[in-house]
C-alpha cells in the first residue's frame, strides 16, 4: 500500500490493461485516471497538473508517450515519468531515458512490478522533499538538491528527478572517485547492462548542462566510475 494519497496519469491505448491497471493500482490507494492516447494525456496533465508520477505507454494513437513526455517536461521537469511498451529495442529504452525517464517496464509485466518501481521512486523523490535543501557550489554553478535546480550566470536550469540524484551522489564526492556500480544501486537500484547504458545517457546530459564552466567536469576513470572535478575554495575565491 502506498504510505500516502498517491495520484497519477495512467496513458495506456489498450482498452483492457487500462482498466486492469487502474482497477489494480486503485485497490492499492493510488488514485488513477487513465487516459486512452497521448493528446488526452496531455490535457489531462495541462488542466490538473497535481499529479504525483505519470506512467505513460510508448504507442499511443495522436500522440505517442515520447512526445507526450517532452511536454510533461515542459510544464514540470522534475515530474516523475514511468514508460509501458512493448518495445524492447535497445534504442527506444534509452530514448527514454533520454527524455529523463524515472524507469521503463516492457510488457508484458507484472502489476505488482509497476507497483513496486512507482514506490520506489515515489520514496526517492518524497525523501528529498522532506529533506533540508543541500546547496553546492560547483565552479561556477550553484546546485540546489532540493529545488533540483542548477543555476549559471543568472539562468536556472530545472533537473529531472534521475539528473538531480546522479549530481548530488557526485557532487557530495567532488573530487574523488565514486564507484560505477555503487552508482548504479544508488540511483537505479540496479546495475544491470540496460541501466548502465542509461546511466551513461545521464551522465553525458549532466556534462552538457556543466559546460559552461571549464572548471568543472565529470571524468570517466576507466574501470571504476566517474569523478566530479571541481576547483578548491582557492581557487573559486
Amino acid at each position: 500500500m502506498m504510505e500516502q494519497t498517491t495520484k497519477i496519469l495512467l496513458c495506456e491505448d489498450d482498452e483492457n490493461l487500462g482498466m486492469l491497471l487502474r482497477e489494480y493500482l486503485q485497490s492499492k490507494g493510488v488514485a488513477v485516471e487513465l487516459r486512452a492516447d497521448g493528446e488526452a494525456g496531455l490535457a489531462s496533465f495541462t488542466k490538473e497538473a497535481k499529479f504525483d508520477l505519470c506512467v505513460l505507454d510508448v504507442m499511443m494513437p495522436k500522440m505517442d508517450g515520447f512526445t507526450l513526455a517532452k511536454h510533461i517536461r515542459e510544464q514540470d521537469p522534475t515530474m516523475p515519468i514511468i514508460f509501458l511498451t512493448a518495445k524492447s529495442m535497445k534504442e527506444d529504452i534509452l530514448e527514454g531515458f533520454r527524455l529523463g525517464a524515472d524507469d521503463y517496464i516492457s510488457k508484458p509485466f507484472s502489476m505488482e512490478e509497476l507497483l513496486f518501481r512507482m514506490e520506489a521512486i515515489l520514496r526517492r523523490v518524497r525523501g528529498k522533499k522532506n529533506k533540508d535543501a543541500v546547496i553546492y557550489h560547483l565552479g561556477k554553478f550553484m546546485f540546489n538538491t532540493q529545488k533540483q535546480t542548477l543555476h549559471y550566470d543568472g539562468v536556472e536550469t530545472h533537473l529531472t528527478t534521475k539528473e538531480n540524484g546522479l549530481l548530488a551522489l557526485l557532487a557530495s564526492n567532488a573530487n574523488n572517485v565514486v564507484e560505477r556500480d555503487y552508482t548504479l544501486k544508488t540511483i537505479w537500484d540496479k546495475d544491470d547492462v540496460q541501466h548502465a547504458r542509461s546511466m551513461d545517457v545521464y551522465i553525458t546530459k549532466l556534462r552538457k548542462l556543466l559546460r559552461p564552466d571549464p572548471s568543472v567536469q565529470i571524468m570517466n576513470i576507466h574501470g571504476y566510475g566517474y569523478k566530479l572535478v571541481v576547483p578548491n575554495e582557492e581557487e573559486q575565491q
